[in-house]
C-alpha cells in the first residue's frame, strides 16, 4: 500500500512540475532528503523517483517562460570555479574511471542546486524550501528522538537507507543543521499550529542527536551550543538551559553511550579514530605531491604504501576538509574554504543590513540561524565525508538569495498567516507559489 501511495504522489506531481518548475525543486528536495520510497518495502523501494523528478524539472526549466538567471554574486563565481577545478582534477585522477563516476554524482547534485538558485527569486520560495527541508529531515529526527526515549538510548539512530544521512554520524550532523531552521519556523511560523509543535520537534531532534551515539555529534553540539551562547542576548538563561539538558542526557543515556564519549580523549587506542588520522595523512601527502590531488575515489592501500602510510585497510577521509584536499589538492581545499568564508560573510552582511528593521526581522533571524547551521556543518563535518552533501549547498543557495533580497529595500516580505490576496476584477492573480519578481527586474 505504501508503494502505491508514494508512486501516485510522485507521478501526480509531474504535471504541476511541468507547468511550475519551482514545484520540481521542492519535490526533488523532499525525495532527496526524506527518501520516502525507502519507507516502503515493495516495488517503490528502488524506484529512481528523484531522477524522474529531476528530468521533468529540467524539461520544465527549458519550456517555462519564467525568468531564469544566476545572481551576480562572488560566492557563485568561486562556486563555479571550484566545480571546474574538480573536473580538471578528475581528468588527472589516480583512478580516472572511478573519479568520473563520483564526479557525475556530485555534478547531479550541483546542477539541481544551481537550478534552485536560479528559481528561488523571492522570500516566499525561501520559506517553502526551508519548510520542505525541515519536514523531510525532521521526520527522522523526531522519530529518532522518540525511539531514543522508548529504548532508553540503548540503540543508534539511523537515517533513511541508501541516503547521505543513512549513517548515524551523518544523520546527527544533518539534524544539528536543521534545528536552527526549526527555531526560525518557531519564531516565524507559516501556520499557528507550527508554533505549538515546533518546541517538541526541537526537543526530540536534540534527543535524536544524542541517541545517534555519534562522538562527532557530541563535539558538534559543543561547538553549536558554545556559539549560540556567545551570540545569545540572555547568556545566563541560555547557560542554564544547556546545563539542564546536559545533565538530563548524562543521567538518561546508558553506559555504552558514556563509553563512546569517553573514548574521544583516548583516540590513540581507538581503531576508528586512527583510521581517520591515517586517511588525513594520506590526503596531505598526495595533495603535497600532486597539485590536483588524488581526484575522487583515490583511496587504496597501494596509494597508502606509496606515501609511507601503514594500514590494514584504506578508508575515506571522514572529513569535509581532508576529503576535498584529496579530491582537489590544495587549490581545491582553498576554494572550498573561500566558499565557506563567503557564505559566512554574506550572512553577516544580511544581519547588518537588516538590524533594527522590524519589516525585515525574518531576514535577520534567518541569517543568524543559518550561521549556526554553518557552525554545525563546520564542526560536525570535520569528522564526516559530507563535503558534497546537498543540504550544505542548498544552504549556500539560500544565503545567496537572502543576501540579494536584503540588498533590495523594496522587496515585499510575505507575513505568515496573512489573508490571501484577492485579485481585482479583470485581473488574474498569479497561482500560489508562482514566482513574484524582485523590484527592478523585467
Amino acid at each position: 500500500m505504501r508503494d502505491i501511495i508514494i508512486t501516485v504522489m510522485v507521478f501526480g506531481m509531474l504535471p504541476f512540475i511541468l507547468r511550475y518548475p519551482w514545484y520540481g525543486v521542492l519535490a526533488w528536495s523532499w525525495l532527496s532528503y526524506m527518501n520516502p520510497h525507502r519507507l516502503a518495502w515493495g516495488f517503490a523501494y528502488n524506484m529512481p523517483f528523484a531522477q524522474i523528478v529531476a528530468i521533468v524539472l529540467l524539461i520544465s526549466l527549458v519550456i517555462s517562460r519564467e525568468k531564469k538567471s544566476l545572481p551576480a554574486n562572488p560566492l557563485v563565481v568561486v562556486w563555479v570555479i571550484f566545480l571546474i577545478w574538480l573536473m580538471i582534477c578528475t581528468v588527472f585522477a589516480v583512478y580516472p574511471e572511478l573519479a568520473v563516476e563520483q564526479l557525475i554524482k556530485v555534478l547531479k547534485i550541483q546542477l539541481i542546486t544551481f537550478v534552485t538558485l536560479m528559481l528561488m527569486r523571492d522570500f516566499q520560495r525561501v520559506n517553502q524550501l526551508i519548510w520542505v527541508i525541515v519536514f523531510s529531515i525532521g521526520f527522522y529526527s523526531v522519530k529518532g528522538g522518540i525511539f531514543t526515549f522508548m529504548t532508553g538510548g540503548g540503540y543508534h539512530v539511523f537515517g533513511p537507507s541508501g541516503s547521505d544521512i543513512q549513517e548515524n554520524n551523518a544523520l546527527a550532523v544533518a539534524i544539528l543543521m536543521i534545528v536552527p531552521l526549526m527555531l526560525y519556523l518557531n519564531r516565524f511560523p507559516p501556520r499557528p499550529w507550527v508554533k505549538k509543535i515546533m518546541p517538541f520537534c526541537i526537543f526530540f531532534s536534540l534527543a535524536s542527536v544524542i541517541g545517534s551515539q555519534s562522538r562527532g555529534a557530541v563535539l558538534a553540539i559543543l561547538a553549536v551550543g558554545g556559539y549560540y551562547w556567545w551570540k545569545s542576548s540572555s547568556k545566563l538563561m541560555t547557560a542554564t538551559v544547556f546545563v539542564f539538558l546536559t545533565m538530563l542526557a548524562l543521567m538518561f543515556m546508558p553506559q555504552s553511550w558514556h563509553d563512546r564519549v569517553d573514548s574521544i580523549s583516548e583516540y590513540q587506542e581507538d581503531s576508528s579514530s586512527m583510521e581517520r588520522i591515517r586517511a588525513w595523512q594520506y590526503s596531505i601527502a598526495i595533495a603535497s605531491d600532486r597539485v590536483t590531488g588524488g581526484g575522487f575515489s583515490s583511496w587504496s592501500l597501494q596509494n597508502y604504501y606509496q606515501y609511507g602510510i601503514e594500514a590494514d585497510k584504506a578508508f575515506v577521509a571522514h572529513s569535509i576538509y581532508f576529503s576535498v584536499l584529496n579530491d582537489g589538492g590544495w587549490p581545491g581545499l582553498i576554494l572550498f574554504l573561500i566558499i565557506l568564508f563567503l557564505m559566512w560573510r554574506q550572512l553577516s552582511a544580511v544581519i547588518k543590513l537588516t538590524k533594527d528593521d522590524p519589516d525585515r526581522a525574518q531576514y535577520n533571524f534567518l541569517a543568524k540561524m543559518l550561521q549556526i547551521s554553518l557552525v554545525a556543518f563546520l564542526a560536525g563535518g570535520a569528522f564526516l565525508s559530507l563535503s558534497y552533501f546537498d543540504l550544505a549547498w542548498h544552504f549556500m543557495a539560500i544565503t545567496i538569495t537572502l543576501n540579494h533580497l536584503a540588498k533590495s529595500p523594496h522587496e515585499h516580505i510575505d507575513v505568515p498567516n496573512q489573508k490571501p490576496r484577492v485579485a481585482r476584477r479583470g485581473v488574474r492573480a498569479p497561482p500560489r507559489g508562482q514566482n513574484v519578481q524582485l523590484s527592478g527586474e523585467s
